[in-house]
């Protein structure tokens, strides 16, 4: 009977840290872009029967947007996540080093998929990304229980900062000029996908199915920027920098007026519901800008029983959609920020009761 020969791979050898996630050993070290690239898959759920199968399908627009931002000169501090799987070859350790042959294939990934793409797609650019060193961290022949408790460790368990968050953090070193649009697209996102916003699932971001969604990121966004500029917006005249009071605050206006709105049965229909509709919003924050956010400053509070004495909306007196279905957006706009404002004036104090 002939011999079988194993054949031979060169190794990837490296200083190792080993730790434990929960029961399950991880082994964390530093490789080559173009290594890791030769030595991954990746396995889809529902797709791939094999165990560890627990990746999504890939999304060109997240690939391509991670291959730009490579190219730009950046690279990844957190670590790149894979499941050892090959059976006839194993890394091997010692005295807290390990050597890794390098087997076509022969790793799972569990978090990274999409960064590898872009850097795979940014490789075939500029070649030498690929000896740009990444953190690994990697376990062996995990099941597909213990990769999905990983993959939700990763994906749930974990919240994505918003982008604009550097600026309130490196503000006085870190120059951000799109810092405005950041922000603003952040607090939409949070938003909408927050379970107890009044926004909740109300913003349509590009890219979403038909029918998702009803204001446009876009009127958001421009409704906020210009008020969302450090130093001279109307957020940070008022002393509202942070992100979590910046939202705290559209939140608690935006709760009031869906409160008034759904004693008068009308904040779920879009029919009647004026500020799912780019003037109604408009006009809403038109009012919250230019008045509201002044008169609560003074106050001391941006608490939602303070814009609710403020705001004051009557019952049989609020405005809907079909009221303002046949009037222009600029008519529509001022007919909300008006009827917001009416309470607004008449809780001024009365001219006797002025101070000198």
């Amino acid at each position: 009977m002939a011999k079988v020969v194993k054949a031979k791979y060169a190794t990837h050898d490296a200083p190792c840290l080993k730790t434990t996630f929960g029961a399950i050993p991880a082994f964390t070290f530093a490789m080559s872009a173009k290594d890791l690239l030769s030595l991954h898959y990746v396995a889809v759920r529902g797709k791939d029967l094999e165990e560890g199968a627990v990746q999504r399908p890939l999304s060109i627009r997240r690939i391509n947007g991670i291959r730009s931002y490579i190219l730009d000169g950046n690279t990844f501090f957190n670590s790149f996540i894979i499941n050892w799987t090959d059976e006839n070859f194993s890394p091997s350790f010692s005295n807290g080093s390990i050597s890794i042959p390098l087997v076509p294939h022969a790793a799972q990934v569990l978090d990274g998929q999409h960064r590898l793409a872009g850097l795979e797609t940014a490789i075939e650019i500029d070649s030498k990304v690929g000896d740009s060193e990444l953190l690994v961290t990697m376990c062996i022949g995990l099941t597909t229980p213990d990769a999905a408790r990983i993959f939700l460790n990763i994906n749930t368990e974990q919240k994505p900062v918003p982008k604009s968050l550097v600026y309130d953090l490196f503000g006085d070193v870190v120059s951000d000029e799109n810092h405005a649009i950041n922000r603003a697209t952040d607090l939409a996102r949070d938003l909408n996908d927050d379970p107890d916003s009044p926004l909740y699932n109300l913003i349509k971001f590009p890219g979403a199915p038909r029918g998702q969604g009803n204001i446009e990121l876009s009127t958001f966004v421009s409704a906020l920027k210009d008020h969302l500029t450090p130093k001279k917006g109307t957020f940070y005249t008022y002393k509202l920098k942070e992100f979590d009071k910046q939202k705290a605050a559209i939140s608690n206006f935006f709760t009031v007026i869906r409160d008034y709105y759904t004693e008068a049965k009308a904040w779920s229909s879009a029919s009647k519901n004026p500020f799912l509709k780019a003037a109604g919003f408009n006009g809403a924050m038109d009012f919250f800008l230019d008045s509201l956010i002044k008169r609560c400053a003074e106050k001391g509070s941006f608490a939602i029983p303070v814009m609710k004495d403020f705001i004051g909306l009557d019952r049989d007196g609020i405005v809907t959609w079909e009221e303002l279905k046949g009037k222009d957006g600029k008519t529509a706009r001022k007919a909300i920020k008006d009827l917001l404002e009416s309470n607004l004036l008449n809780s001024l104090l009365r001219h006797d009761d002025y101070q000198f």
